[in-house]
This record gives structure tokens, sequence and C-alpha cells, in this order.
């Protein structure tokens, strides 16, 4: 049986489209936030100023704080250009696995195609940076450490279709991990609201305070995961 969900109310919306709707929504979100904060930078000292108290702006101010901070440990500080795209990453995922807490609602991350299409972007642009940096020479990362020139060319081809079939299931394993994350989470939380009396509120507290932690981790574990790719394809310590 088909649950209610509020982006159903969108003429057009059937249920088999309810997480492109939702994922929609939260883009349309995303830009009226970004451009909230890009607003109230202002100009002049008042821009490069941190924002001093609870906002929107502080909100991208720690996420950027942040993410700077893990690609400096995962990539080093020549990393720091890739930023803006795991910070983007991070806030999407994030803001549509929220978006499943509240009640109504599903999450866009509850469905493969919308993962494996997160996924399949890491993927490309893992790669598109790994050909940019280091060229054809990139190719030499699937190949081990013989090379094509020496006794152990079987070996090299072997270990070149191993590391090729890996590098293409990326971004599958790295949807269906999100994907059933979320649904467990959003299940669970499901359960437990349905047996809770409406007139106790205290008991499900616990477990939405559970689904916002979930809902952060795997943001962060997806965004690591695609930083860790990127470190690897612009090594040229092969």
């Amino acid at each position: 049986m088909d649950h209610f969900n509020w982006t159903q109310l969108i003429p057009g919306v059937g249920h088999e489209y309810i997480h492109i709707a939702t994922a929609a929504v939260v883009t349309l979100l995303l830009i009226f936030l970004a451009v909230i904060a890009r607003l109230s930078l202002g100009s002049g000292e008042k821009a490069v100023r941190p924002a001093g108290k609870l906002s929107v702006r502080g909100f991208f101010e720690v996420v950027l704080e942040f993410m700077i901070g893990v690609v400096d440990m995962v990539i080093g500080h020549d990393g720091r250009k890739f930023v803006p795209m795991f910070a983007a990453i991070f806030i999407f995922v994030l803001f549509n696995n929220l978006l499943g807490l509240f009640p109504g609602m599903s999450a866009a991350t509850d469905n493969l195609n919308t993962t494996l299409a997160i996924g399949i972007f890491s993927f490309v642009a893992f790669n598109y940076y790994g050909f940019k940096e280091n060229g054809l020479g990139y190719i030499k990362h699937f190949m081990g450490p013989f090379g094509l020139i020496s006794p152990f060319f079987l070996l090299t081809i072997l270990i070149f279709a191993i590391e090729i079939v890996s590098t293409c299931v990326r971004p599958l394993s790295l949807g269906l991990r999100l994907m059933g994350n979320m649904t467990g989470d959003h299940t669970v939380l499901g359960i437990f609201l349905g047996m809770a009396p409406s007139w106790w509120v205290p008991l499900p507290l616990p477990f939405y305070l559970l689904g916002i932690f979930v809902c952060c981790l795997q943001a962060f574990v997806f965004t690591l995961l695609s930083m860790v790719y990127v470190s690897m394809a612009i090594a040229h310590d092969h």
C-alpha cells in the first residue's frame, strides 16, 4: 500500500516520481538558502568577517570550515580547490536525508535512482580530475606496480581488469550503501512512531535524535569516500 507524501500534492507527481519531486524541493530550498547567505555577506570588511550568530550564513560557514579540515587530512592543502564540490555533495545528501524525518515526507535518498545518480556524479568527478591531473598516466593507476613492459605482463593485465571492475562498481556501492542506511533508519523511526500513542510525545524523541545522527553520518561517509576516490585519482606516487 502506498503511503501519502506531501509532494504528491504537486500536479503530475505520482508515487513513482516522489523521489524526483523531493530532490527538486531540496534543490530549490538550497538555492533559496544560498541566496539568503550570499545577500547576508554584504561587501567590504563585512564580507570576510565570520557570522557572529546562528544564521543561514553561519551554517554554510561551519560546513565549509569542516570540509576544509577533512580535505586537508585526506587530500592535503592542495585539495582545498575541491572543497566547494565536496561541501555541495555533503549538504545536498544531508538535506535529502533529513527531509525524510518530517511526517508525510520521504527522503529522496531512500531511492536507488537518486543515490546512484549522486554516486555517478562522484565517479565522473574523480575520473575527470584523475585525467586532468595525470593525463593518460592516470591509466597507470589501474596497472599495479609492474607496468605493461615487464615479465609480469599477464599479472598486470589481471590487475588492470580487476581495478577497472572495482572502479566501475564504486557508484553502485556508494548508492546502495546510502540507500540502505537511509531506508533502514527511516523505517525504524516510522515503526516506533507508529507504536507510540499520540499523547506520548517523549517516546519518539530519542529515535528522532538517532535519525538525525544517522542522516549526518551517512552524508559525511558518502562525502568522505568521494574525497578518498579523488585523492587516489590525483595521486602521483604510482
